[in-house]
C-alpha cells in the first residue's frame, strides 16, 4: 500500500492559496478514482483508491501545514506503511511557478510542513513532489505570498501542473519512484 499526501491548510479561507496545490492535487487524484475524502481520523480526511492494481491512501492533513507530520505518521503507522512508500506533495518558493521536481529525498528548504513531516516521520529519506511558486515580490512577507492566491494566468497554468502531478502519482502506482522521478522530472 502507498500513501499520498499533499500538504495544505484546512478550510475555503486556504483554497486555491500557493500553500495549497498539495490539496488540489490529491483532489485532482480523488476525482479521478470517483472517491470522497470523507474518512475522517489521524487529523486529516482520506480515502483509498485503486489504480493500476495498487492500493492508497490519499490524504489532507487537517492539522495546518505546519504540524502536517502529525496526521502523516499515524496514519502510516496505523496501515504498516513503509517510508519509501509515502509521497508529500507540496509548495516550494525556490522553483519558478508551475515547475515541478520529483526527488526521493531532501531536506526541509525552509518549509515548515516539511519539516514537520521529516520530525515526525525520523527521516528526510522520503518521495516527494516540490510544485513551484515562485519567490514573493520584494517587499511582500513570505507568510502573506503563499496564503495568497495565484494570478489568473498563473492558476491557468497550474491546472496543467495538478494533472502531470496527478499523471504523476498514477505511474508511480505501477512503476518505482525512480522511473517516475526520471521521467517527469525531465519534462518539467
Amino acid at each position: 500500500m502507498k500513501l499520498i499526501v499533499g500538504l495544505g491548510n484546512p478550510g475555503s479561507r486556504y483554497e486555491k492559496t500557493r500553500h495549497n496545490i498539495g490539496f488540489e492535487v490529491i483532489d485532482e487524484l480523488a476525482s479521478r478514482n470517483g472517491v470522497k475524502l470523507n474518512e475522517s481520523k489521524f487529523n486529516g480526511l482520506y480515502a483509498n483508491i485503486h489504480t493500476n492494481g495498487e492500493k492508497a491512501i490519499l490524504l489532507k492533513p487537517l492539522t495546518y501545514m505546519n504540524l502536517s507530520g502529525e496526521s502523516i505518521r499515524p496514519l502510516a503507522d496505523y496501515y504498516k506503511i513503509p517510508v519509501e512508500n509515502i509521497l508529500v506533495i507540496y509548495d516550494d518558493l525556490d522553483l519558478p511557478v508551475g515547475k515541478i521536481r520529483l526527488r526521493q529525498k531532501g531536506s526541509a528548504g525552509g518549509h515548515n510542513g516539511m519539516k514537520s513531516t521529516i520530525q515526525h516521520l525520523g527521516t528526510p529519506e522520503f518521495n516527494r513532489i516540490r510544485i513551484g511558486i515562485n519567490r514573493p515580490p520584494e517587499g511582500m512577507k513570505v507568510p502573506d505570498y503563499v496564503l495568497g492566491r495565484f494570478s489568473s494566468d498563473e492558476w491557468d497554468n497550474m491546472q496543467s501542473v495538478i494533472q502531470i502531478c496527478a499523471d504523476a502519482c498514477e505511474e508511480w502506482m505501477e512503476k518505482s519512484f525512480l522511473e517516475v522521478m526520471n521521467r517527469f522530472n525531465s519534462n518539467g
